[in-house]
């Protein structure tokens, strides 16, 4: 992503962080849980990959295509699971925020970037007052469940972890977005 090192590298901190605590979660003994985590999971582990300052490592021109493909095919599943629930769109609309972003980055050869004197582009507009949003019902949403908390759960079955890490990505892709 475009923009400094430090905040870049706590971004890439903290979608690992995130994308390691959704693979824990895959072992819980909660069925939705195990359902949603992997998608999770695959999402902080690419949002920390596509966080990588650019001036550390410039990903080779077949990545960003590669980026495309990878969450366009997670859309796709996460529209098709849509029809078991709608909680499954949000997931949806993360994916092909990742896919728009690849092919903003694609774009923008040796990510010298910009949009020009246009000002911010439509769809980042969009997607930036949906994650916003998100990340303002996320916290207003988990702060209940905070109160509450029990601590005889296993790491894989906290939901207000799994909620706080929802709200860490949601946060990150507000942030990715804002310096695209």
């Amino acid at each position: 992503m475009h923009g400094p090192a430090s905040p870049g590298w706590l971004l890439v901190a903290l979608c690992a962080a995130t994308g390691v605590y959704c693979l824990l979660r895959m072992r819980s003994h909660v069925e939705e849980q195990r359902r949603t985590a992997g998608g999770e999971a695959l999402m902080g582990f690419g949002m920390a990959a596509m966080a990588v300052p650019a001036a550390v490592f410039t990903p080779p021109s077949w990545a960003w295509p590669l980026y495309a493909a990878v969450f366009g095919g997670a859309a796709l599943h996460a529209l098709w699971c849509a029809r078991a629930g709608s909680h499954h769109l949000h997931h949806m609309v993360g994916a092909s925020a990742m896919v728009y972003m690849a092919i903003a980055m694609a774009a923008t050869p040796g990510h010298a970037g910009g949009h020009g004197g246009s000002g911010v582009p439509l769809v980042t507009g969009a997607l930036l007052l949906y994650f916003t949003g998100y990340v303002l019902l996320s916290g207003v949403r988990l702060v209940p469940v905070a109160v509450g908390a029990r601590g005889s759960a296993g790491w894989g079955d906290r939901p207000e972890l799994a909620r706080a890490c929802r709200l860490a990505m949601g946060i990150a892709m507000v942030a990715m977005l804002l310096t695209l």
